[in-house]
Parts: structure tokens; C-alpha cells; sequence
């Protein structure tokens, strides 16, 4: 797929898409080259398309782009990795919509971040081959900060700067890290965190992933840290996410229809 001043050739993730007009698809696309794009699949709801497959969100693809009047147009397209383990369980499918609407929702259009196409890939497919991709959700959520330039600050209190000592501490998203017990007072807006779920994820925000993944924080522990996550990233958002809820949907019915009841 050779490009020309006039077309681009892209890795890609696919984000999301939406029907447009009678017979194609608005494509969002992360690509490794260029950020987030959006770009039509040209007859991609016909029956017979041949994009058709290639297409679906979480799919890890390789496209030819035309430039079009309004988006670019996918000329060609080439699944690199379909991640199908993904779409076999629901709780998976559900993490990895979660991964979707973060990049999105962090990124701009034509705006490559350095390394966010790489940390997604990697991330996706953690969550298809580990048995518990709970830590691999966390970690993909702290490296996102990264890359985004909203690292919160965990080690030290970020109004006395006094290192966080082995207790209970609070979290204040307005200042973007952790306010010791003695700073709480002045900090309307903090909120308590447990000492093991920050201690878990300063662990996570501090190892390379091979590390990372030998955490195993009981279930009270991985409550808090994902309640603490997505308290700082809607913060930063300024909007809620839509994927915590399926997800909780997901264990909700997981709980009350167990795989192995009679």
C-alpha cells in the first residue's frame, strides 16, 4: 500500500463507527502515523463489501486513504489483528470498549501522541491473552495519563510535598495527585483512598508491565483503585465515560447467571 501526495497509507485501531448515508460507515481511526483521523468506508454496509470485516471497532487494521472533500476515504484495507478472543467474552468486549472510548476521548483529531498507538495495540492484546485483564485495564489507564501529560502525582502530597507515608491517604483530581491526612482539611474537594489501593496502583505507575502484572490486589482493593481511576479521568474529561457502566452491567449479570450454574 505505497502512498502518494494524495493518499496515506496507515496502521490503525479502530475506534468506533456510525452508519453515513445509505451504504457506508464513518470510520474513527487511531493510526500509528498520523493520531486520530476519521474517514468513510464507501459502501462498507453492503452485504457483499469486502471492508466490511476489516472495519469493526478493536480491530488492528492496515489502510490505504484517499483524501475525500469532508474525511479521507478508505481505499484498502487489511486486518493486521482482529483481537477475536476479544469478541468470544463479554467482559473483554467490555474492557476493550473502555480502551476505545479513552483514546477517543483524550485525543484530537490529527494529533498523534507519541507512543499512544503503541501502548493500544499492546493493551489489547493483554486484554484478550491474560486470564484477568484487570491489571492490564489499570495499567493501559496510567500509561494513558502519561502520554497525555495528566501523570498524578502518587509518592508525595502535592500541597506540602511531604512524602506519602504506609496509611490511609486522600486524592484530589483538582490538583492532580495525593493530599496527606494532614493537608486533607484544606482540600474540600479530596477523597479518601485506601492505603493498599494506592499502594497497587504507585506500583503499577512505577513498573514496566512484566512487573506490573504480577499484582493480585483482592476484590475490596481492585473496587477502590478502578472507582479512584475513573474519578480522576472524569475529572479531566469533564464528562462521564459510558463504558464503566456496561461494564458494571457485565459483572452484574455475570454475578446473578454464574457460567456453571445448573
Amino acid at each position: 500500500m505505497p502512498s502518494s501526495p494524495h493518499t496515506l497509507t496507515v496502521e490503525a485501531v479502530v475506534l468506533r463507527h456510525s452508519d453515513w448515508g445509505e451504504a457506508d460507515r464513518l470510520l474513527t481511526i487511531y493510526t500509528r502515523q498520523a493520531g486520530k483521523l476519521r474517514a468513510v468506508a464507501k459502501g462498507a454496509r453492503k452485504l457483499r463489501s469486502r471492508k466490511a470485516g476489516h472495519l469493526e471497532p478493536f480491530t488492528y487494521v492496515r489502510l490505504l486513504l484517499a483524501h475525500g472533500r469532508d474525511f479521507w476515504i478508505v481505499t484498502q484495507a487489511e486486518t493486521v489483528d482482529a483481537y477475536l478472543a476479544l469478541r468470544e467474552d463479554l467482559l473483554r468486549t467490555g474492557y476493550a470498549a473502555y480502551l476505545m472510548e479513552l483514546v477517543d476521548r483524550f485525543t484530537y483529531d490529527e494529533g498523534a501522541t507519541a507512543g499512544l498507538f503503541q501502548l493500544l495495540v499492546e493493551s489489547l492484546a493483554r486484554v484478550e491473552a491474560l486470564p484477568d485483564p484487570f491489571i492490564a485495564v489499570r495499567y493501559f489507564e496510567l500509561r494513558l495519563l502519561d502520554v497525555a501529560g495528566f501523570r498524578p502525582e502518587l509518592f508525595q502530597c502535592v500541597r506540602c510535598g511531604n512524602p506519602i507515608q504506609a496509611e490511609d491517604q486522600y486524592f484530589d483530581a483538582l490538583q492532580g495527585g495525593v493530599i496527606c491526612p494532614a493537608c486533607s482539611g484544606h482540600s474540600p474537594s479530596a477523597r479518601p483512598v485506601l492505603r493498599e489501593a494506592l499502594r497497587f496502583i504507585r506500583h503499577l505507575q512505577r513498573s514496566h508491565f512484566n512487573d506490573a502484572a504480577r499484582a493480585d490486589p483482592p476484590q475490596a482493593v481492585r473496587s477502590e483503585m478502578e472507582q479512584l481511576m475513573n474519578y480522576y479521568l472524569t475529572f479531566l474529561l469533564e464528562r462521564k465515560l459510558n463504558s464503566p457502566h456496561f461494564l458494571d452491567e457485565i459483572r452484574r449479570s455475570t454475578r446473578q447467571n454464574p457460567p456453571d450454574a445448573a
